[in-house]
């Protein structure tokens, strides 16, 4: 017996060792580490660009943790990728030429830097289908997919998304703070104008630019398509969740706006700027988890009761 439980325990072990990174030879890393530097050699002006951009710009810092998640996914993956053997497609080499022909393209002739940007995502990718197929493709799409998160929308073309939701929250906190006895506020564009008493103040609230909601709803989505993912729920749980992931964080934003206009008018200017405005711009990331959460959790009482009744009706019916 005890003969038997050691050769289990050694099973174990092996089977162990069988699945870690670390069965791989020195010879893959040494060639995984030679395609990263030849990717980096190729994009690192971009690179450079996107990291920038997540140092100075808040609606991007983000960014720092979406390489991380991605190796995330791909380390639950570990198991598959580990015990599959892997045959390279050269469909994937043909991609792969179709990018770094595109890759000129774009930086001397259309000169768009977000698509020189994005040029990286198309560029792994069909790397990863040259060297494994298809097959790794399968186990590794969304972790390539997912670095979209980390990538800066041109700084022009962000202003210009973020008007329309600055404007609509705007419109909002003015009609919430119309309900106020002496206050009156008028929304135009994406500045409220606020007479309270009799008194107009001025300035007026101007709805910024990081009260649009884009930073939230970027990093909440991403961190949306995190959970849908790792959630061990049917697909259209996952859907559901996901898509939750917007009307969560605009509604979020919608709150923050409405809270800074009553503390605008209603208690001190200056605990509506500055680092007051930004602490509660962070406490809106817990209430959009707390919703999200909330939404996972009645989904998740949903199916239980279901299946409770369908085993009641199964049961039933055997006693029959």
């Amino acid at each position: 017996m005890q003969d038997v439980g050691k050769n289990y325990i050694e099973t174990q072990k092996l089977s162990e060792q069988e699945e870690s990174w670390k069965s791989l030879s020195v010879h893959t890393y040494f060639k995984i580490a030679i395609i990263a530097a030849a990717i980096y050699a190729v994009f690192h002006a971009e690179i450079y660009s996107i990291v920038h951009r997540w140092i100075n710009d808040p609606s991007w810092s983000h960014g720092f943790i979406i390489p991380f998640f991605s190796l995330y996914f791909v380390n639950q993956k570990r198991k598959e990728i580990l015990t599959t053997e892997f045959k390279p497609d050269y469909l994937g080499f043909v991609f792969l030429l179709m990018c770094l022909v595109a890759y000129p393209m774009f930086v001397f002739v259309y000169r768009f830097g977000y698509l020189m940007d994005m040029m990286l995502i198309p560029t792994i990718g069909a790397t990863v289908l040259f060297l494994g197929g298809w097959k790794l493709v399968k186990y590794t799409w969304l972790p390539v997919a997912y670095i979209f998160f980390a990538i800066p929308i041109p700084a022009r073309i962000y202003a210009d998304m973020t008007i329309p939701m600055r404007t609509h929250d705007a419109q909002i906190a003015a009609m919430l703070l119309n309900l106020v006895k002496g206050l009156e506020a008028n929304a135009s564009g994406v500045v409220i104008d606020i007479v309270y008493n009799g008194i107009k103040l001025e300035p007026g609230l101007d709805v910024a630019e990081a009260c649009s909601g884009m930073r939230l709803l970027m990093a909440f989505l991403a961190l949306g398509v995190a959970m849908a993912y790792l959630h061990y729920r049917p697909i259209w749980q996952r859907l559901v969740l996901l898509a939750s992931t917007i009307p969560i964080a605009l509604l979020c934003n919608v709150i923050r706006v409405v809270v800074t206009a009553f503390i605008y008018v209603l208690w001190d200017p200056m605990y509506a700027q500055g680092i007051y405005h930004d602490m509660l711009g962070i406490m809106m990331l817990p209430l959009a988890f707390g919703l999200y959460g909330l939404l996972a959790w009645f989904m998740s009482n949903l199916v239980v009761e279901e299946t409770v009744q369908q085993e009641v009706i199964i049961r039933r019916k055997d006693s029959q």
